[in-house]
């Protein structure tokens, strides 16, 4: 998947060498060992076949403004299934979580300008707009999307009955 320019087209990274995706895999560990979050594997339903990952990160990243406060979510999908809905429901997925298992206040994601696809996901998993800035001499747009309180959460599934 990370060797696919249309996967990494709107990510900023070259085609990844089996030495990066090691890396990638590592920090992928660490994250969960050492934050109590990470990323996931994203399976098919049907076939069981890797389609992709998501997640969320602590990336330190140097830009400005900074968004270090607040876990990172990403998500990269195998382009064979770019335009299913896969990334919606895996996104949607982990936003659920995030809002069971995270005490943050709000996580935020940062997507090309040109990413269309993945605006709309964004989008429709609750997440807005809150400044455009540049990273790595690339244009993005800073995303972000407020937790669901506990108290919020309960609310609405009675409501819901």
């Amino acid at each position: 998947m990370w060797r696919d320019p249309v996967v990494t087209r709107y990510i900023g990274v070259r085609r990844s060498s089996e030495q990066d995706i090691w890396f990638r895999l590592l920090r992928y560990a660490g994250h969960w060992s050492l934050l109590g979050f990470g990323y996931w594997a994203v399976e098919e339903k049907s076939s069981g076949s890797f389609v992709g990952e998501l997640g969320f990160a602590d990336n330190k990243r140097s830009m400005e403004p900074s968004i270090q406060d607040a876990p990172e979510l990403g998500w990269a999908l195998v382009s064979s299934v770019h335009g299913k809905g896969y990334a919606t429901e895996a996104v949607r997925a982990a936003v659920a979580w995030s809002d069971a298992h995270l005490s943050c206040a709000r996580t935020v994601c940062i997507v090309h300008p040109e990413n269309t696809a993945s605006l709309h996901v964004a989008a429709k998993c609750g997440y807005e707009e809150f400044q455009r800035a540049t990273y790595n001499g690339e244009p993005t747009i800073l995303l972000e999307r407020r937790a669901l309180s506990q108290e919020t959460s309960v609310r609405n599934t009675a409501g819901s009955m």
